[in-house]
């Protein structure tokens, strides 16, 4: 049974590493059939922005991925973290509809054991350098462009595998965010910039060869 009905605390301990994010994941695969984001947020703490914005980008990047309608879930739920964290709300609020949506428990435990390896790789990687690019200026262009990936991201579900590179700019993002690595956002900048050049040559491609 789930308990999304329960009262969200206001805090929790903070999440250092994406080990600690995936943790938490699997904390809340544990307590049920399916997990809900109600479940997820509560695990995760409704204070901490940067990791709420990687959790639905790194589910994004996996397997799950290819369940119909996550995407469009997963870049709404961005979409509104990352305006709240933009106006400076002190906690995240999401509505019902969002909060009550679930995915199996166990195919959460597989994209979480699926996401080990690398994110165990990005854990031994990350620290702080490149100041520059996780300043407040910097960090305020990094929100607007996660922001302008999830506008895209609804509209381009129906091409494969376009999410996905999407949602690595994110994850890259928000974990220069997280561990205030400044490599990491530059990546996440050349990613989204890849992505919209890879997304431009499909549909003008597809366009030449319609109108061929």
């Amino acid at each position: 049974m789930q308990t999304a009905i329960m009262p969200m605390p206001q805090s929790a301990p903070k999440l250092r590493s994406l080990g600690d994010i995936l943790d938490r994941l699997e904390s809340a695969s544990r307590c049920g059939s399916t997990v809900s984001v109600g479940d997820v947020l509560r695990e995760v703490g409704v204070r901490s922005f940067a990791p709420i914005i990687l959790v639905p980008a790194l589910i994004l990047v996996s397997p799950l991925s290819g369940i119909f309608g996550l995407p469009t879930i997963g870049a709404t739920i961005i979409f509104l973290i990352t305006i709240q964290k933009l106006f400076g709300r002190p906690h995240i609020w999401l509505p019902g509809i969002l909060k009550r949506r679930e995915v199996k428990s166990e195919r959460l435990r597989k994209a979480v054991g699926w996401l080990r390896k690398p994110t165990s790789w990005v854990d031994r990687c990350t620290r702080a350098r490149l100041g520059v690019l996780v300043s407040r200026p910097a960090n305020t262009f990094t929100l607007l462009l996660i922001l302008g990936i999830c506008l895209l991201i609804p509209a381009l579900e129906i091409l494969p595998m376009v999410t996905t590179i999407f949602a690595a700019a994110i994850a890259f993002l928000a974990i220069g965010l997280l561990a205030r690595d400044g490599l990491f956002t530059l990546l996440g900048y050349i990613q989204a910039g890849l992505s919209t050049a890879a997304v431009w040559w499909m549909i003008t491609t597809g366009v030449g060869s319609f109108g061929g």
